[in-house]
């Protein structure tokens, strides 16, 4: 082809076709096979077996992203349907059959049950089973401290084993193995219900056969029991709250200040579940519960917030009050977020109390839902870029389609800049978390200014629009700066020249990209770490990085308002110039090769000076004029 690529030859054009099919009609992963067991059997050429194997990888691949995508779109809306169930609780066993039910199906287990504790007999027993089929087993209590679940209760934390029988770390009873036994589980996973620090409960996800539970299934199923938790802890404050009622029966006062706080409760529960619906954001729940309890209520970051109080409040999983303002810690698993600051309430009903915590708990909804939604954008973006470097997809029209839902114009002035972080450190895994958050640094940097964002060769990749009047050096500078400042470390950047029509000529971005590294590596050699760059910067090794040998802008910067000067005013000063370097900047022999006296040859040299600058004659100037005096000689035109 003219661009130097190579077009697909018959034996492996349309090697993806029948895999595309597979992946349409949502084929297993085992019929991804038969294509090329079938290309086999009919003795087609080794080139098309092995194209059909290459497209079998990527398509199996893209099936496993799908599938991945298709779990965590339904893990969250389970979440949100779960906490919907708690907004507008009205039957306990109700909610807790449906978190059961949605634990057992997301996580795939045969069994998947809940236990809670019996303060007043001093054990535990089944609440809610789902799956099982051994009457014995739905019917056990257990004594505190025993069993798998008695060891989730006593360390407050996740427990797993992979074969029930044959693990010794935790006391086995004859009532509880002969229950297992009976239901034949193997595999059990069990984490613990916390209502603050306090245990009141295990929930369970089990299987009859051997089985390995992966991290993000034990945190699902941990976010599943904070919601069974929360969920008690409203029908037990909806039970006092009822309680309370019939006992203030005689005061009507008082009565209708607690009914105002029932219904103001309530009121904020259908808002925040309609919010939660409609995918409302956190400060529009702060505005809820603000209206609600007739105050300001304002999302904090976790470092502006008073710290005492925020830990109190995460341990004890309740709103705090600090001075005149109620705390609520808004947390996910073992991530603090931030927190809901009630403003000038230094007495509040313990109902509202509660509201605030709610409202806590659908933040952290919130906030892990949009850090989802953001994460998977990262991902695309990243993916249109890798297509870009790989040159993949050639087709214009569907770069610029995938460019567009991501606010993105191909078809604008673009730079690449390769980024990298300079601190050297020994340890593996925190060398891997500052590369994670370099790239996410990248990602939002990439998102906020309609660009794209990729990691790439230990570091980060970037494909950013040039702004009118702004240059590729202007650009590296400030990405370096401001990507420092996100991570809290040097970050270094090199730039490519400024490319155009990237959705036209996509080999131009893997070009730039190569341009750009050049700089990275010029920058760390000459060590101005945490410094940006483009080719331009360097003089004439800008001519060696340049992917694009730009001799003519490199001639115009170095020498361009000698030559200006001449052609204006009709001087000769390039030519003295070069017969100065040329008689080893010698102004005597120099005024012998041009046949002029030594005072003209002062009075040009002067005025060299005062256009190029002082230091026109230092080595390093020196070296760049007479290369740019030469590269002028050579490219200007022969005269006869």
């Amino acid at each position: 082809m003219a661009d130097g690529t190579e077009r697909p030859g018959p034996a492996t054009a349309g090697a993806e076709t029948p895999f595309l099919e597979l992946l349409a009609r949502g084929a297993s992963a085992d019929a991804y096979e038969q294509p090329v067991l079938l290309a086999r059997a009919e003795g087609r050429s080794a080139e098309t077996v092995a194209a059909l194997e290459q497209a079998k990888l990527v398509a199996l691949r893209v099936r496993a992203e799908l599938e991945g995508r298709r779990r965590r779109e339904a893990e969250l809306s389970a979440l949100f349907e779960t906490a919907h169930d708690l907004a507008g609780l009205r039957d306990l066993d109700a909610v807790l059959r449906a978190i059961v039910q949605r634990a057992r199906s997301l996580l795939g287990t045969d069994v998947a049950y809940l236990s809670l504790n019996d303060p007043a007999r001093g054990d535990t027993y089944m609440r809610v089973t789902e799956g099982s089929v051994a009457a014995r087993f739905q019917q056990l209590r257990l004594g505190m401290g025993e069993g798998l679940g008695g060891l989730v209760a006593q360390t407050a934390r996740p427990y797993v084993t992979d074969d029930y029988f044959k693990d010794a770390r935790f006391q086995h009873t004859h009532s509880i193995d002969a229950g297992v036994h009976d239901e034949g589980l193997v595999a059990i996973l069990g984490v613990p219900l916390m209502l603050g620090h306090h245990v009141i409960g295990v929930l369970f996800a089990a299987d009859r056969r051997a089985r390995v539970f992966e991290r993000e299934q034990i945190a699902l199923l941990g976010s599943f029991a904070a919601l069974a938790a929360a969920a008690i802890d409203t029908a037990n404050l909806l039970t006092e709250t009822r309680s309370a009622l019939a006992g203030l029966e005689r005061a009507n006062e008082i009565i209708q200040d607690r009914s105002a706080v029932i219904e103001r409760a309530s009121d904020v529960h259908d808002r925040l579940a309609e919010l939660v619906l409609r995918g409302g954001g956190v400060h529009d729940v702060a505005a809820a519960v603000a209206e609600v309890l007739d105050g300001t209520v304002e999302f904090a970051e976790a470092a502006a917030t008073p710290a005492t109080a925020l830990a109190a409040s995460r341990a004890e999983g309740h709103a705090v009050r600090h001075r005149d303002d109620w705390i609520a810690a808004v947390a996910a698993g073992g991530e603090l977020l931030g927190a809901l600051v009630l403003r000038g309430h230094p007495r509040l009903d313990p109902v509202d109390q509660r509201t605030l915590e709610r409202a806590a708990m659908v933040t952290s909804l919130l906030l892990l839902a949009r850090r989802s939604a953001a994460e998977a954008e990262q991902r695309v973006r990243g993916e249109l870029l890798d297509d870009l470097l790989d040159a993949r997809d050639r087709d214009p029209r569907l770069l610029r389609e995938r460019a567009s839902r991501l606010r993105a114009d191909l078809d604008a002035v673009h730079v690449v800049l390769a980024a990298r972080l300079d601190g050297a450190t020994a340890d593996a895994d925190q060398a891997a978390d500052a590369r994670r958050r370099l790239w996410s640094a990248a990602s939002h940097l990439a998102a906020t200014r309609h660009g794209l964002a990729a990691a790439r060769d230990g570091g980060t990749v970037l494909l950013l629009p040039l702004t009118s009047g702004a240059t590729a050096t202007d650009l590296a500078r400030r990405t370096a700066r401001d990507l420092g400042t996100a991570v809290n470390e040097a970050v270094t950047v090199g730039a490519s020249a400024p490319v155009g029509d990237l959705a036209g000529r996509p080999d131009a971005v893997a070009a730039a990209y190569e341009e750009a590294r050049r700089c990275l590596d010029a920058l760390a050699l000459l060590g101005r770490s945490g410094d940006g760059a483009a080719a331009e910067d360097f003089g004439f090794l800008g001519l060696l990085l340049a992917g694009d040998r730009d001799i003519a802008g490199f001639v115009e910067r170095t020498i361009g308002q000698v030559m200006a000067y001449d052609a204006r005013r009709g001087t000769d000063l390039v030519r003295t110039l070069d017969a100065y370097f040329a008689c080893g900047m010698s102004p005597a022999r120099t005024k012998d090769d041009l046949h002029v006296h030594v005072n003209t040859v002062a009075q040009r040299l002067e005025r060299v000076g005062r256009l190029l600058g002082a230091d026109w004659q230092s080595p390093a100037r020196a070296l760049e004029i007479q290369l740019a005096l030469r590269l002028h000689r050579l490219s200007a035109p022969e005269r006869g």
